[in-house]
């Protein structure tokens, strides 16, 4: 959590050196308690998040660093970490939740693409004996599945994954089926996404698509979309950036 600006994002001293974000690129970068980081640090994350790269400007030049990765944010909903939990006392006074998640700034939670919330695990759960869902090569196989779909589509396009293609090419050139949005629209029209957030969410519906193995996405892609995106009703979720 005492992790500077240059150690996550590249710099420091005399000869730009690449950051933790450029260490991830094509892969995971995993931060745990976000809310425990500096503000100022976590905001320097939103202009890779964007770009896919890192410009750091010096004196004696300009270094760009790749920084294509998967960010996943993981948060308790308050200080004490009980607020959002069923028969618990949170003994956090609401200033304190207020200023807590206020730490995750709106423009970073808003190149997040899915927001879940978990729940504690039960004695039922932790106690269960055999399997507890599906295993790791029964996922990965529906993954790699969903790539090839989208790679498929892709093919003769300068981008590999759903989450490189721009917003306007998703809206002209992939267009999901008629109504698909609709939902993701009225939302925007009341202010509860910006035009960047219903890109992220066509984005997400169009993975969902390549999961399910719809050819476009379709009004329940949509929905599913939008509820990972804006459904979590209380607390500060786990966020999970998606490189899909």
């Amino acid at each position: 959590h005492s992790a500077t600006m240059q150690s996550l994002v590249g710099g420091g001293p005399g000869i730009a050196r690449p950051g933790a974000v450029s260490l991830a690129h094509r892969g995971v970068l995993f931060l745990d308690e976000a809310p425990e980081f500096h503000s100022q640090t976590l905001d320097a994350l939103r202009q890779p998040l964007e770009s896919g790269h890192v410009v750091i400007a010096r004196s004696a030049g300009v270094v760009r660093f790749p920084a294509r990765f998967l960010m996943v944010l993981a948060a308790n909903p308050c200080p004490c970490g009980r607020f959002s939990q069923r028969d618990a006392l949170c003994e956090c006074p609401p200033s304190a939740i207020r200023r807590y998640q206020a730490r995750l700034s709106g423009p970073l939670l808003d190149r997040v693409d899915l927001r879940v919330e978990i729940d504690p695990v039960t004695r039922a759960q932790l106690t269960a004996q055999g399997a507890r869902g599906e295993s790791t090569a029964t996922v990965a196989d529906r993954v790699r599945a969903a790539r090839e779909r989208t790679a498929a589509r892709l093919t003769g396009t300068p981008w590999r994954t759903n989450s490189e293609v721009p917003g306007r090419e998703l809206r002209s050139r992939f267009q999901a089926v008629s109504g698909a949005m609709d939902e993701a629209e009225r939302n925007l029209e009341r202010g509860v996404l910006t035009a960047r957030g219903i890109d992220r969410v066509l984005r997400v519906a169009w993975t969902v698509a390549d999961l399910v193995g719809h050819h476009r996405p379709d009004a329940t892609d949509g929905a599913l979309a939008l509820q990972l995106r804006t459904g979590v009703p209380r607390g500060v979720p786990m966020a999970i950036g998606a490189l899909t």
